[in-house]
């Protein structure tokens, strides 16, 4: 038998139909679903620290179970001593079972240990379905071990979805188990 993962089963089980009676969904295939989760931090340090980089992808790379990349700039930028293709962050893309494996881990053990933790804000959406998440410190992810932090940093988290609007998404968001502040 092979594996589904907790949140997946669940949204097929109870979400689709929870959403379809929501919003007078017809077809299933109208029914917003997540497409993948964009985890990215910048370090910008790096321009003076090359090992940096090295740590950053390292640490995404713990968190995810998925290998990190690190992402270079664009263009230069004198003031910051930056060159065109220095490397400057590291970001990596979950999509499929890792997705919903880093989301159940997110939701269930990685948010509650979040200091003064009382839900997430509801304001990080884009207005086409996305959300955006900040998180202030790497070490309220189980897998980081905090002896062998260097520098404590965070990081963004974005769920993009398939949602049109965000009241879709925040919806669908919600069925999924984002603990979103009440207002």
């Amino acid at each position: 038998m092979e594996y589904i993962p907790r949140l997946k089963e669940e949204y097929k089980n109870r979400v689709i139909s929870a959403l379809k009676e929501e919003y007078g969904y017809i077809n299933v295939m109208q029914v917003p679903k997540l497409e993948k989760i964009v985890l990215s931090r910048g370090v910008g340090a790096a321009v003076s620290d090359k090992k940096l980089i090295d740590y950053a992808v390292d640490e995404l790379t713990k968190i995810t179970g998925q290998k990190a990349i690190s992402t270079i700039s664009k263009k230069d930028v004198a003031s910051f001593k930056l060159r065109k293709g220095m490397p400057i962050g590291a970001k990596v893309t979950l999509r499929g079972e890792r997705m919903y494996e880093f989301l159940d881990r997110l939701i269930t053990s990685s948010l509650p240990r979040v200091r003064d933790f009382s839900g997430i804000k509801a304001t990080g959406f884009d207005g086409r379905g996305n959300y955006n998440l900040g998180v202030l410190e790497q070490i309220i992810f189980p897998e980081i071990d905090i002896d062998k932090v260097n520098k404590i940093s965070g990081m963004d988290i974005s769920f993009v979805t398939t949602a049109k609007t965000d009241k879709e998404a925040k919806s669908l968001l919600t069925e999924l188990g984002l603990p979103f502040k009440k207002n």
